[in-house]
């Protein structure tokens, strides 16, 4: 659960300058651009198709290299699939299950019980895979970075060229938000790296904003329900506010 209080905020806006230069390891500034989200603000809420394609990107880009432990195939019903969806969606996943009546561990189809496949048995065979790099969980990723989804945003759309004189070293891509410029993870995104199933255009912006989106609402797919409460809460306390006053003028009328 995102966990943004005002001492929290403020430090944050203060040392991190979103929108403005961001500290990072080698003590050079890099820069946030303060993105538009729908999600944003007392009254935000998630772009259900946005959210959509965005798991599209994770499952055909990213998932095979980062998994998405905290998340169960039935939570897919708060994006705005329906329980046949949502049950097709876990099958085409292999869970391993057991172990049996004759003590064998098996494989079967998920269900909407089921939370997402890790790609990888375990971390030493992820970092196997990756040159020694251990792929995040994408989880709670938007809540564990500092500038939030403007950052995840800003990553996937941060690769390209180092500038003249600087050096990248073997293996790594350079990115401009990314602490020390340089990330193990090549660049994940391409113009039409998937095809959308409702036909939008598949830009490298679209996808970073989509699963920018998804990757959001993954790390508090209760985001509208505490806006709404908060904003009842806030409501209730205006009009007590306002009753209140009302009885303490009563009361007091005839005292002077």
């Amino acid at each position: 659960m995102r966990m943004r209080s005002l001492i929290a905020a403020t430090a944050l806006f203060a040392a991190l300058s979103i929108g403005g230069p961001v500290a990072h390891a080698a003590g050079d500034p890099i820069h946030l651009e303060k993105q538009d989200w729908s999600f944003s603000g007392l009254f935000g809420t998630f772009d259900r198709a946005s959210v959509q394609r965005g798991l599209q990107v994770y499952r055909e880009v990213c998932a095979s290299c980062h998994s998405l432990d905290y998340i169960s195939f039935r939570n897919l019903a708060d994006i705005g699939y329906s329980e046949a969806e949502v049950k097709a969606i876990a099958a085409q996943y292999d869970v391993v299950d057991g172990p049996n009546d004759e003590g064998e561990m098996f494989t079967r189809p998920g269900t909407p019980a089921d939370r997402f496949v890790a790609p990888f048995a375990n971390d030493n065979a992820a970092r196997a895979s990756n040159g020694g790099a251990l792929p995040p969980d994408l989880s709670l990723i938007v809540e564990a970075r500092a500038g939030f989804e403007d950052y995840i945003y800003g990553l996937l759309t941060g690769y390209g060229e180092a500038p003249e004189g600087e050096t990248v070293a073997e293996g790594m891509s350079y990115n401009k938000v990314f602490p020390g410029f340089q990330i193990a993870m090549a660049q994940p995104l391409y113009e039409d790296g998937v095809t959308y199933a409702d036909g939008t255009k598949a830009s490298v912006d679209q996808m970073a904003r989509d699963v920018t989106a998804f990757l959001t609402w993954a790390s508090e797919p209760n985001l509208e329900e505490r806006k709404r409460t908060g904003v009842a809460v806030i409501l209730f306390l205006i009009v007590a506010s306002g009753l209140f006053y009302a009885s303490k003028r009563k009361i007091w009328a005839d005292v002077h």
